[in-house]
């Protein structure tokens, strides 16, 4: 017989994750809770169980007699999903609680960091607006100001003048806008050079790094907008040499895994590790305690490894035997609501990617009426592509998405564009 899983979450990330494991040869089932309907068109198999319901998805493992989990989302993780699935007697692969505290907590990272010589940006943390604001004006801009806690990915504002930082920290501190998660804040420099997103496996001390992708959060073209959970990404990054990727897993990711360990909060699941390539080396910018939205969605497709038997070796204390494509690209335009990341539309028809041959298309905010989906998200689904070149995989993205009826929604047409033209 071969593995039943069960998947956590309900996102592209999910959708992606349970494709990967349903297509290893070693796989017979891949639950999803609570999954989405786009995701049926794989066979994954969707579970009515809310992913905050620990009790129903321990019960739902043991009656389906579920080999191991793959938590996927970052809010079980840290509300312990995995510590309540190991009291039981039950696999999950993911961090506990105290490990996925790096990504609950900005302040928290911050101090790991600092301890353990961790290259980041120069941070100040607070709880009270006056203070705060003393310092901003004091630093001057552009200056950063994040949220402690979670926020979906739009705690974080780059603030290119004082006043727009001083009101970030208003509506943090004084309005509660992102409640208890805004209730301190980590106020950093502002660095400069490119993004990108460095993803291991992990367990406890032993670190196995992924490919690097490269991530677009602000929602318009040319990194205007508001930020967001991601808009799309590619995956390698052309711009960013070998040398300093070695560089981030000696500096940032190994001690990083180790300095868990030594705190006594071992990490295992997925560390990801948002870097900026300054001009004096590569430097945090957040942990995250799971992989990335939508990271996920192009990293997975350069695995040459059976994804499925890698967790499952992770899973169960043997070695993992992980490879990657050496050459070609992929790349992922995240299609998002009107709207997106505030109030946005929903119900729009999401257009039939039947005759679509070698691209993927993920699926995120969307549900089924009528045997049609719709979308019923901010972020509704990805189209990825992969290419020999990063422009053929972009091009192909692109006329995918140039040929189906996208009303209501927007996309940025820009995605990969740095990596294809870095001095642009």
């Amino acid at each position: 017989m071969g593995l039943t899983i069960l998947v956590i979450g309900s996102g592209g990330r999910e959708h992606t994750i349970a494709q990967k494991l349903i297509q290893s040869p070693k796989v017979t089932t891949v639950f999803c809770a609570m999954g989405n309907a786009g995701m049926k068109k794989d066979g994954i198999q969707i579970v009515d169980i809310a992913e905050d319901d620990h009790a129903s998805l321990i019960q739902f493992a043991k009656e389906n007699n579920v080999d191991w989990t793959f938590v996927g989302p970052e809010i079980p993780l840290l509300n312990g999903i995995v510590d309540d699935f190991s009291a039981s007697g039950l696999k999950a692969f993911g961090p506990l609680k105290a490990a996925a505290f790096i990504e609950g907590s900005k302040d928290f990272a911050k101090t790991i960091m600092n301890k353990y010589n961790i290259p980041t940006a120069a941070h100040r943390t607070f709880f009270d607006f006056a203070k705060a604001q003393a310092y901003v004006l004091e630093q001057g801009a552009p200056i950063v100001i994040k949220a402690d806690g979670l926020a979906a990915g739009k705690g974080v504002v780059v603030a290119e003048t004082v006043e727009v930082a001083i009101e970030a920290l208003k509506e943090m501190l004084e309005e509660n806008k992102f409640g208890s998660s805004g209730a301190k804040v980590v106020i950093e420099e502002f660095l400069a050079g490119e993004e990108f997103s460095l993803l291991a496996f992990v367990r406890n001390q032993e670190v196995y790094p992924m490919v690097i992708a490269q991530d677009h959060k602000r929602a318009y073209e040319n990194d205007l907008g508001p930020n967001t959970g991601g808009m799309g990404a590619y995956s390698p990054v052309p711009q960013i040499s070998d040398e300093l990727v070695a560089e981030a897993i000696a500096t940032i990711l190994k001690p990083t895994a180790q300095g868990m360990v030594a705190e006594g909060r071992a990490f295992t699941g997925i560390l990801y590790a948002g870097l900026i390539a300054t001009q004096t080396g590569p430097k945090v910018i957040e942990f995250n305690a799971r992989f990335g939205d939508p990271e996920t969605q192009v990293v997975l497709q350069r695995l040459e490894s059976d994804f499925a038997q890698v967790i499952d070796d992770l899973v169960n204390g043997k070695q993992p035997n992980i490879k990657w494509k050496q050459t070609g690209y992929s790349l992922g335009v995240v299609v998002a609501a009107n709207g997106y990341p505030n109030q946005y539309e929903k119900n729009h028809l999401i257009p039939d990617f039947s005759t679509i041959e070698t691209e993927q298309v993920y699926y995120a905010g969307v549900k089924e009426e009528g045997g049609q989906l719709i979308s019923n998200g901010g972020r509704i689904y990805l189209v990825e592509a992969s290419g020999e070149t990063l422009k053929q995989a972009q091009e192909a993205v692109y006329k995918v998405l140039d040929t189906v009826d996208t009303t209501g929604t927007f996309y940025r047409d820009d995605i990969g564009f740095k990596g294809i033209n870095p001095a642009g």
